[in-house]
């Protein structure tokens, strides 16, 4: 989904661009972070429009996801290859609905901002991450 620099030095290059984001993320998002609510990803959802992406660790997703999601781990959000290695389409950049989440919203925030930064027009974070998927759908 999201190209980094290809070879072992581009891989390591991005882990410590992710551990850096991660580190200056703080706990919050920014009033300005593009998100979505629960309604509106339950609506998105319902019509097939959007995308979305659980950041959690598999250890956690499969504990128990959003139905149609697809987990890849915030500490993997590199992949070149991502198709063989997902097997779904990597998203477009103009692709308008790619909504990321986790647990409690720090995970999603930063792959929210780690598709942005690579030209992602349409990432979003659900802010009220699985945490509110759980208490109010589950």
């Amino acid at each position: 989904m999201l190209q980094a620099p290809r070879g072992r030095a581009g891989a390591a290059l991005w882990r410590r661009a992710v551990a850096v984001r991660t580190m200056a993320g703080g706990c919050c998002a920014p009033s300005s972070a593009p998100t979505v609510s629960l309604p509106e990803l339950r609506s998105l959802l319902a019509s097939g429009r959007a995308r979305l992406f659980d950041v959690r660790s598999r250890e956690e997703a499969a504990a128990g996801t959003i139905p149609g999601t697809l987990n890849i781990p915030v500490s993997e959000l590199e992949p070149a290859a991502f198709q063989a290695l997902y097997s779904a389409e990597k998203p477009k950049l103009e692709d308008e609905h790619l909504a990321f989440f986790c647990q409690m919203g720090k995970r999603g925030l930063q792959a929210m901002q780690v598709a942005g930064s690579l030209g992602y027009t349409g990432a979003r974070n659900y802010a009220g991450a699985y945490r509110e998927w759980l208490e109010k759908e589950g």
